[in-house]
């Protein structure tokens, strides 16, 4: 009997939770009779696959088995690699030398850029691929529901510090971005609080504030600007110079989404877009600060905490969800139930339709969770909701 094959692959940011993921799935697959291809670099591995040339499969492609896993739940990242090539829309300078006028492209814009499903779906099939699994954010997953829709059979896992996949409570690398962030916020004290001045630290999180909200909650920080509600600059200096007033080590610290915007401004972004059309965001908390000192004359010190929210090993729920999520993505494959998403809702394991990524989009609830007029965190009401304030 031949056995069917699973590929796999990790496309979008990396985060924490990952590797276990990967690991509980190729582990489950083996036991129950799966072959794993794993696929490098997320759908740049298909796309960059040439049929023509078998040299290209080590390159792009591998199979997995128990040894290749065993110890890649020891690390942060994605031991497959990733990246955010999306098949429909590749930029004349990123295609491949041997698709460029192979007529498997076909053409999306007057930039040149070029849809390579076709070309992605000859790979699949040349590969053998029985079933795909995609583990990514709300980019990632929008090419699985083409896919889908297309026809392969796709089983998908959300991942993103982010928290934004429509569709789940919960993303593979949120708690520990969160983790890591209180941690470095309650480290900053020390240094703003040793120099007196108000401190701003800009997380990651792009249009979604949860980061920014979660993290402001569990570290009490002063004032916490989310990505959801525009900012008035002079209202949040008022209360930033009283915070410090009122503080007997005299100083202030607030966190803010890199996603924020000043009331009449717009998103602080640099760089051209990216094949899923994201610029690059980040600077509004050294735009924030430069304004304090502007408008009140304090000192400030600014923190943009970046990557260091996504890196290095997973917590422990990271890892929870992480193996439970690789482990109901078996299940369901063994149970031949295609075109899922994997996901927790109300703090139970189950799965939506995966085509619910396109559904809308998943951003903080503001009238619930977040005083508009103070810049904080509120949570109306405890009673019934689940542990990760949805």
């Amino acid at each position: 009997m031949v056995k069917k094959t699973i590929g796999l692959l990790t496309g979008g940011g990396d985060v924490p939770g990952l590797n276990p993921c990967m690991k509980a799935l190729v582990i489950g697959a083996l036991e129950n009779g799966y072959r794993v291809i794993g696929i490098r670099r997320g759908w740049a591995g298909l796309l960059h696959y040439n049929l023509d040339d078998p040299s290209t499969y080590h390159c792009h492609v591998k199979d997995l088995d128990c040894y290749d896993v065993r110890t890649i739940d020891r690390t942060g990242g994605t031991f497959l690699h990733t990246s955010r090539t999306n098949p429909q829309r590749v930029r004349e300078k990123e295609i491949p030398d041997f698709l460029k006028n192979s007529g498997l492209g076909k053409k999306v814009d007057d930039g040149g850029a070029m849809d390579f499903t076709d070309h992605i779906k000859q790979v699949i099939e040349h590969l053998g691929i029985d079933v795909l699994v995609t583990i990514g954010g709300d980019d990632t997953l929008s090419y699985s529901v083409r896919l889908h829709k297309e026809g392969i059979p796709v089983v998908a896992i959300p991942k993103t510090m982010d928290n934004d996949v429509f569709g789940t409570d919960y993303c593979i690398g949120f708690s520990t971005a969160i983790t890591r962030s209180v941690d470095f916020i309650t480290n900053m004290r020390t240094a703003i609080g040793s120099h007196e001045r108000i401190g701003v630290i800009e997380l990651f999180g792009r249009y979604s504030g949860e980061t920014s909200l979660i993290s402001a909650y569990l570290a009490y920080v002063d004032r916490a600007i989310i990505s959801e509600v525009p900012f008035d600059i002079d209202r949040l200096c008022n209360f930033l110079v009283e915070d410090k007033r009122n503080n007997p080590s005299n100083y202030a610290i607030m966190t803010i989404s890199e996603g924020a915007v000043m009331e009449g401004g717009g998103l602080v972004e640099s760089g051209e877009a990216d094949a899923y059309g994201h610029r690059k965001l980040g600077g509004i908390g050294a735009v924030v600060c430069g304004e304090i000192r502007r408008r009140t004359g304090q000192e400030t010190m600014y923190q943009q905490l970046g990557y260091l929210m996504r890196s290095g090993c997973p917590d422990s729920l990271d890892r929870m969800v992480a193996v439970s999520y690789g482990n109901l993505a078996v299940q369901l494959i063994c149970r031949s139930e295609f075109g899922k998403m994997v996901a927790l809702q109300d703090g139970k394991y189950t799965t939506v339709p995966v085509e619910t990524v396109l559904a809308g989009e998943k951003r903080v609830d503001v009238p619930n969770f977040y005083d508009v007029e103070n810049y904080r965190p509120r949570i109306k009401n405890m009673m019934g909701l689940p542990m990760f304030l949805r």
